[in-house]
Order: C-alpha cells, then sequence, then structure tokens
C-alpha cells in the first residue's frame, strides 16, 4: 500500500524547512537595493533581521517560491575553475541521492513518489539529485538487452528529468553500476556469455571489447534521447547537471589500476566526444591507489588501496571534468558509532579538497554521506552532528574559494517508502532537526552563491558581517 501525506509533510517540513530556506530570498532582495548604500553598517542589521525574524510561507514549497522572485535562465551548469558556475555565478551544492527514481516513474501507482521527493527537497533547498539512468536486464528493465530497450521505462526516465526542472533541481545521471543492484556490470557479464564470450570474471567487463561496446551503445542511445515530455535532448538539457560513468567502480582483479585506468580513458573521451557541454564525472569512492603511496595513510583501511582504483590518476584524464568520492566511515573504519567515524571523515575530506586543488583543478563533489540507523550506537543526535561535520568542512572550503563543492546525502526517501530503506534513509516530515541542518546548508550556500554574483568574495579576507550568518561555526 502507497501512503501518501501531502498535508502532513507540508506542515512539517514547510515549517522546518522553507522557514530557514525562504529567509534568503528576502534577504537577497533587500541586500541587492541597499548593500551599496548602506554599507557594512546596514548589512550587518540585515543579517541580524534575518536570523531573528527569518520571513517563511508554509503554502508552497521552494522550488515553485523561489519562481515568485524571478531567477537568472536554466542553463548548464559549467565548471570554472575549482567550483562550478551557473550563468557565471559560482553554483555551490547541496544535494541529495534517491537511486530508484525512474523505476518507481514507470508505474502509475509509485510515479507520484517521485514527485514528493523532488517537492521536499526544494522545500529545504536541495538543488541536486543524483540517481540511476541505468537498470540492466532487470525488473523494470531500461536495457533488456544489448541495444534493446522498453519504452515505457524510458518514458519514466523522461518523466524525471522533467519533473526535476519543475522543482529546479538538476540531477547527476548513473550510467552503469559496479555492483548488481540494477544489473550492473555483473549483467554485461551474463550477456557477454549468452553471446558466446569467453569471460573470466566481472571485471572483464572493463577490458574485453564488446563488452565495452555494449556500454558505449548504451550510453550513445541515452545521450541522444529525445525526451518525449519536453522535446529537449538530454545532451542539450541543462537539467542534467553532470554524467557518471559508474556507480562506485572498483577492478578487484587488477590492483595495479591499470584496466580500470584504460576503462575510464576511453569512456570518459567517448561520452566528451558526443556531449562536450554536460560535465563528466567517474564515479569513484575516492580510495587512493599506487600512483600515491604517500596518501595511503588517509584511506580507511589497507583493503581500499587495492581495489583498482586511484583517485588521483584516474582524475587526471582527459574528458574528466568533477573529482567524486564517497563517505561511510560506518562501513570502512567501523559498524560502531564513535568519534573515529568524524576524525576519519574530516581527515578524508579535507585531504580530497586539498589534492582537487593542487593536483587536479577541478571542484570535488562528497557524492554519498549518511550515516546509518543500523549502525551499532545509532542516534539521531549523532547523525545531525555528523552531517554538521561534514557541511562545516565543506564551508570552510566555500569561505577560501576552495575545491569543496559540494555534497549528496544517501539518501532522501518520500513518506511511504520505508520497506526500501538500507539503513541510510532520511524522511524529512520524521525528522526535523535534521531537515533545519539541511536548510540552514542550503541558505548558506545559495547567499554564498548570490553574493559572489554581485561582487565575488571568494579568497577575500576582511572580516564581513555577512559571514556571521554564512560560516557561523554552530550548523
Amino acid at each position: 500500500m502507497w501512503l501518501t501525506d501531502s498535508e502532513n509533510m507540508d506542515a512539517h517540513v514547510g515549517k522546518l524547512g522553507s522557514k530557514v530556506f525562504f529567509s534568503v530570498a528576502i534577504f537577497v532582495i533587500l541586500v541587492q537595493s541597499s548593500i551599496w548604500v548602506s554599507g557594512d553598517e546596514g548589512l550587518e542589521t540585515l543579517v541580524e533581521d534575518v536570523v531573528d525574524h527569518p520571513s517563511y510561507s508554509t503554502s508552497n514549497y521552494g522550488g515553485y517560491e523561489m519562481d515568485e522572485l524571478g531567477d537568472d535562465p536554466w542553463t548548464m551548469v559549467q565548471k570554472k575553475g575549482n567550483q562550478f558556475v551557473v550563468n557565471d555565478k559560482p553554483f555551490y551544492v547541496n544535494g541529495f541521492n534517491t537511486y530508484w527514481l525512474m523505476v518507481f516513474a514507470v508505474d502509475q501507482s509509485t510515479r507520484g513518489k517521485v514527485t514528493e521527493v523532488f517537492q521536499q527537497a526544494a522545500s529545504v533547498g536541495l538543488t541536486v539529485c543524483r540517481t540511476w539512468a541505468f537498470n540492466d536486464g532487470q525488473w523494470r528493465a531500461l536495457q533488456k538487452s544489448p541495444s534493446v530497450y522498453d519504452e515505457e521505462v524510458f518514458k519514466a526516465l523522461d518523466f524525471v528529468i522533467s519533473e526535476a526542472r519543475k522543482f529546479k533541481i538538476r540531477l547527476i545521471l548513473s550510467l552503469s553500476n559496479n555492483w548488481e543492484g540494477y544489473g550492473g556490470k555483473a549483467q554485461y557479464i551474463k550477456w557477454g556469455r549468452e553471446a558466446g564470450l569467453n569471460l573470466a570474471n566481472d571485471d572483464d567487463f572493463f577490458s574485453h571489447p564488446t563488452l565495452r561496446s555494449y556500454y558505449k551503445a548504451n550510453v550513445k542511445t541515452v545521450l541522444n534521447r529525445v525526451n518525449t515530455i519536453t522535446n529537449i535532448t538530454y545532451k542539450e538539457d541543462p537539467t542534467i547537471f553532470a554524467w557518471e560513468l559508474m556507480n562506485e567502480p572498483r577492478c578487484t582483479s587488477d590492483p595495479t589500476g591499470d584496466k580500470l585506468q584504460s576503462w575510464i580513458q576511453e569512456m570518459a573521451v567517448y561520452v566528451k566526444s558526443m556531449d562536450p557541454k554536460h560535465l563528466l564525472e567517474i564515479g569513484l569512492e575516492g580510495f587512493y591507489g599506487p600512483s600515491t603511496p604517500e596518501k595511503f595513510q588517509f584511506n580507511p583501511n589497507t583493503y581500499a588501496q587495492q581495489v583498482g582504483t586511484d583517485f588521483i590518476r584516474n582524475h587526471l584524464i582527459l574528458g574528466v571534468d568533477v573529482a567524486s568520492v564517497h563517505i561511510y566511515a560506518d562501513s570502512w573504519v567501523s559498524q560502531t558509532i564513535s568519534d573515529a567515524h568524524i576524525n576519519f571523515t574530516k581527515s578524508w575530506m579535507e585531504a580530497h579538497i586539498e589534492d582537487s586543488e593542487k593536483y587536479l583543478g577541478m571542484p570535488v563533489v562528497f557524492a554519498e554521506f549518511g550515516v546509518s540507523t543500523k549502525d551499532n550506537g545509532y542516534n539521531s543526535t549523532y547523525r545531525d552532528a555528523y552531517i554538521s561535520s561534514v557541511y562545516k568542512i565543506l564551508l570552510n572550503s566555500t569561505k577560501k574559494g576552495g575545491s569543496g563543492a559540494g555534497s549528496l546525502l544517501w539518501q532522501l526517501f518520500p513518506d511511504g517508502t520505508d520497506y526500501m530503506d538500507d539503513g541510510y534513509a532520511i524522511v524529512l516530515s520524521k525528522s526535523p532537526s535534521t531537515s533545519n541542518l539541511i536548510a540552514l546548508q542550503s541558505t548558506r550556500l545559495s547567499m554564498f552563491n548570490s553574493m559572489c554574483g554581485w561582487n565575488c568574495r571568494w579568497s577575500c579576507h576582511k572580516k564581513h558581517p555577512v559571514d556571521a550568518l554564512l560560516f557561523h561555526d554552530e550548523l
């Protein structure tokens, strides 16, 4: 049975999220009209007014209320140095994962959940969603066999993209999976064996020319798809933030990393030759590999350096625009909640931000992070503290004009989908304190993006009154 509780969601999240998030709208308008007249003293008063007397509405969600204020044209996200820009203004990301959107959109009985999750995400200011644009050979498969597609599932993906646009949410679309969920490389291996190929293991996905051709043919089909709702070709659609080659690629049969490196090189050039407009990321977890043994100290364990990935080497490949990193202290370090998780996360993030600045010259997105309710010692207070620690590290990078470009929670669910929960799901209506944290981070990033649009303050060392709101220690 599918539960729909929009009124309850409006009452809870509208008050908890929109109250914080829509403060920025009033702040932006006031500052635009008075910042050059009033000077720092006037701005300080405005900041105090926003913090002490936030303006909000509970009648609508964020995706639509922002329309009333007038927005910039809906254009492609681009990379400028180590930061994202939209319309030549900085674009720092506060986002989320909901991987199952396409599958839910196939059936009319579940399609409404796609709208709900975008509506609820927009209510707390989230601007980017990462989701799967693949389902290979499984139930409700998009690709039923190599280059054979289910049109109804493709129309479901059309719906996901068009619906995201309505709520001003951009999408990172992943094109395949390292794991067996939704098919993954194991399904390609199965197809290869059915075609008579002699394949040793799943990692032959990365090296066998026939399987490479299967993957490339699928990429070509997806990128050239014309959306049946918007009539926009995917590779021309600004709603798509970036393409992701694969979710968490690993090649454990070749710890040198050469096999995976070769695959990334070929696929990155292929994608960019077909679609030079969109950003491209690999989808890596961020483990340091053989090319940088001095970085092994930052890995969560010794096994991480043996899975065939190599963070710096992989991201130096031509065509890769965005560094991707995942954070799972509770899987990699210990399944028991402790301060060691936060300490690891801090060093892990800071190392990758520094390396993205120093060696890669590109933005880094922490594309999956969260806390599982299944962890030993779990409580919501700890989850909030952990999320706050991630947000604070990113704000510190933002303040310095660094490569820390954003983060994506794993994962956001609407009401009535609890049976899908892997332990990490956040249902905003049931998590008021977490909703407030998310909304506050969204507000800070939105304000910073807007301010930099008027008078860029990247790497500005002069203390400014607005810093009290943007970079206050307490999240």
